[in-house]
């Protein structure tokens, strides 16, 4: 998964999230309170900040529009949000209203106690006017708006409607994670994300079983306008529905949670990217699901990154026994089936699959650079191997030196590979068509027009990779050179 090329124009209430860390030594003699010893603070941008911060973990660029108070937490919003380079401050500074600034004090790994400072003031006719001028200028550099609403005041319905008209007109897709029930202000967007809560009193419909979300998510599609509904339900996982009638599922694996400060802003944060990145709202639940499941094993408003959210669907794919061994396979050897088990699930949360193949029978420091080059080029690698009657065939009586279950045990313990399979015809072809990768690669030696596959891999809207090989080492060679010494070794006969 690569985001680096997208740009997310990320509207909302912005606030700075402060972590308060302390021991817990004693109870207070004036009141049944614990009394917390202070040792470190901890800021960083809270609210719609947070959304921004996961994009930029998620290897993206991000925009940043909000109002700050001409204060002492709105001048450390500026600095946190200036280290950033892949940030654009955008924020409106204002003098109606302090800097939303959320202090959670923390002992013991566990949050105490939370304080708010914040006004409930309407949102000011200069606001507005400031905050739609922000957005006309930043939307012609973003690949998708993201509208995240903390019910702070930023987004008047004003506000709301000439970003959603701008990104239409821009035909960029739309994002919201919303606060307010009166969901028709989001009118014209792409997904809105409530969680079970949200959903709840936005449809005025019960939530607690699955039938009762779709009835939920439906409504409130109705009411807003809107293409999709992703609903959060905590431990339960998510589910999608689609304008089109498409309902989805998605549960979370068990773990243990240690705080969900923000874990909403990571949902919307990596759906709104895959999505923008050409994945089906599917695949982007499922990407978004796994980049959740890693922020709520953290303590404090965090984020997540593109390597833990791919190790995430890992866990998630073993959980569901998908990388259980076969019964009575050969050891690293998977059977097709569950390699085309594997490439379907990868493929449903949005992985790029590659492919490649060869003997690999006495392993080289030119097989470990394939491998590497060809793991660089997807997200998952499968590898095919020849089986022991096809490469006598290919290669002649005396190999392969090692059997299929030695060369297989060797491919799947190199860490680029997720999945190694066998096939028994001379070419990879019936497999190539029966794993469809998006990714095939071949070594450098080979032309396009003479690597077996590649024709039905770009039909299929894939692509061939050729790896530069490294020079001077081969199998072959290898052998060759055992040979000579072997020879050598012998004594000369008397």
């Amino acid at each position: 998964m690569d985001f680096s090329h997208l740009t997310v124009l990320c509207v909302g209430d912005v606030m700075l999230d402060r972590f308060v860390y302390g021991d817990m030594e004693r109870i207070s003699p004036e009141a049944p309170v614990p009394v917390l010893r202070l040792n470190r603070t901890r800021e960083m941008p809270g609210g719609v900040g947070n959304v921004a911060n996961n994009i930029l973990s998620l290897g993206g660029r991000a925009i940043l529009i909000g109002l700050l108070g001409d204060d002492e937490a709105g001048a450390t919003l500026r600095r946190l949000v200036a280290a950033q380079p892949r940030l654009e401050d955008a924020m409106v500074t204002t003098g109606a209203r302090p800097t939303v600034c959320k202090t959670r004090f923390i002992a013991a790994h566990q949050q105490v106690v939370r304080t708010d400072e914040e006004s409930r003031l309407a949102l000011q006719p200069d606001e507005q006017v400031a905050l739609i001028a922000g957005i006309e200028v930043w939307i012609g550099q973003a690949d998708v708006l993201l509208l995240s609403d903390y019910a702070k005041g930023t987004l008047g319905k004003p506000v709301i409607a000439r970003a959603i008209q701008l990104a239409r007109a821009q035909g960029i897709p739309v994002f919201v994670d919303p606060k307010s029930a009166d969901v028709a202000r989001y009118h014209g967007a792409t997904c809105i994300k409530p969680n079970a809560r949200e959903l709840a009193a936005a449809s005025g419909l019960p939530v607690e079983e699955e039938l009762e979300v779709v009835a939920a998510a439906q409504q409130v599609m109705r009411l807003a306008g809107a293409d999709a509904i992703l609903a959060t339900r905590s431990e339960k996982g998510m589910m999608l529905v689609e304008r089109s009638g498409a309902v989805h599922a998605v549960r979370s694996r068990a773990r243990e949670i240690f705080d969900l400060s923000g874990a909403g802003d990571t949902v919307i944060a990596t759906l709104a990217l895959a999505y923008a990145s050409g994945r089906s709202l599917e695949q982007s639940m499922h990407i978004a699901n796994a980049a959740a499941g890693v922020v709520v094993g953290k303590l404090g408003t965090a984020t997540a990154d593109i390597a833990e959210v791919i190790e995430e669907l890992d866990l998630q794919d073993q959980e569901l026994g998908r990388l259980a061994p076969d019964a009575g396979s050969i050891a690293g050897l998977s059977s097709l089936p569950r390699v085309l088990g594997l490439v379907a699930r990868w493929k449903e949360q949005g992985l790029r699959v590659g492919f490649t193949n060869g003997v690999f029978d006495i392993l080289h420091p030119g097989h470990v650079a394939l491998l590497a080059a060809a793991r660089s080029a997807c997200d998952r690698l499968v590898v095919g191997l020849n089986t022991d009657a096809s490469v006598e065939r290919l290669k002649g009586p005396s190999r392969p030196v090692n059997t299929l279950g030695a060369r297989a045990q060797v491919i799947a313990a190199i860490r680029h590979v997720d999945a190694v399979v066998a096939f028994e015809d001379d070419t990879p072809l019936a497999l190539i068509k029966a794993l469809l990768p998006d990714v095939l690669v071949k070594g450098a030696d080979y032309t396009a027009d003479q690597v077996v596959g590649a024709r039905e891999v770009e039909a299929a809207g894939g692509r061939l990779v050729l790896a530069r090989l490294v020079p001077d080492i081969s199998t072959t060679g290898t052998i060759a050179r055992i040979r000579t010494a072997t020879l050598l070794s012998q004594p000369a006969p008397s």
